[in-house]
């Protein structure tokens, strides 16, 4: 299965609680950290929720 690089590229200051916990649910703790995650609809979901605290690239 594909993988993709999640990383925290904004502060979650001023965000919604729903849009911290999503962050949190993703695995991230602070700005610049990566995680890697299976390429599957409910990360996706998650990430298009917040895509603008995010940079996103596909591992192959």
């Amino acid at each position: 299965m594909k993988k993709i690089a999640i990383t925290q590229s904004r502060s979650v200051i001023g965000t919604t609680e729903k849009q911290k916990k999503t962050v949190r649910g993703l695995g991230l703790r602070k700005i610049g950290e990566t995680v890697i995650k299976e390429d599957r609809p409910e990360i996706r979901g998650m990430i298009r929720k917040i895509s603008h605290l995010l940079k996103v690239e596909e591992i192959k």
